[in-house]
């Protein structure tokens, strides 16, 4: 069963474009012998989800299931890879090679997923013309030439947030369509750009709310508030 090219729906749910990387993975370690099948019903088990919702989710892939059967694992992989772009090499720039962007170029699973760093960006003089993880380091300056000349359509923000925004219109201006911004600063693009936004500092005050409510902990108003009484 081969993977055809649909038409792409743009009001796909975000939640279900973050689930598809995770049925992935988790059908990676499964059994992969010729023959396997997979059922929602063994995914949403692993993975302690609604047996519908992981249905739906695999739907907007194309895919087509048998009852009671499922899908053959390893179509059910390229499904998804050919759905998400995977299977379809995209290059990338990177603009900042502080801690975060060495940690993001030195991270091979992009590669495995359609991501291709070609060159790194930045001011500081002591990195530039350094290779980080094979990967050389450039003047910032001249990011929009070589964005132009690569055609490259992809950009990764790592720098301090007060730089977001002028990297970003420097990556515009040289072509890119998307923007993967990892820099704790919200930034502008026009309606054509693409802007994927990772806070970390949201993952951080998500876990450590969930973690204090586990906990029992009281947050501190609350605490001024009962020794008043």
């Amino acid at each position: 069963m081969k993977p055809f090219t649909h038409l792409r729906q743009f009001d796909i749910p975000e939640a279900s474009l973050r689930r598809l990387p995770i049925y992935y993975r988790i059908l990676q370690e499964m059994d992969s012998t010729p023959g396997s099948h997979v059922s929602c019903t063994n995914l949403a088990k692993v993975l302690g989800l609604d047996p519908t919702q992981v249905r739906k989710d695999i739907e907007l892939t194309g895919i087509v299931g048998k009852p009671k059967v499922g899908y053959p694992l390893t179509d059910l992989l390229h499904w998804i890879e050919d759905f998400l772009g995977w299977n379809r090499p995209k290059h990338a720039v990177l603009a900042g090679a502080g801690s975060l962007g060495a940690a993001l170029l030195g991270y091979e699973r992009f590669r495995n997923h359609g991501m291709e760093i070609l060159a790194a960006f930045d001011t500081d003089a002591k990195k530039i013309g350094t290779r980080i993880h094979g990967t050389k380091v450039e003047p910032m300056l001249l990011l929009p030439a070589y964005v132009r000349r690569k055609q490259i359509l992809l950009g990764v923000i790592a720098t301090p947030a007060a730089a977001a925004q002028a990297v970003a219109d420097q990556m515009i201006a040289g072509g890119i369509r998307a923007i993967w911004n990892f820099a704790p600063a919200h930034i502008t693009v026009p309606p054509q750009v693409i802007l994927q936004n990772e806070d970390l500092y949201y993952s951080l005050a998500s876990l450590s709310f969930k973690l204090e409510t586990r906990l029992g902990v009281q947050p501190v108003r609350e605490r001024i508030l009962i020794c008043k009484k």
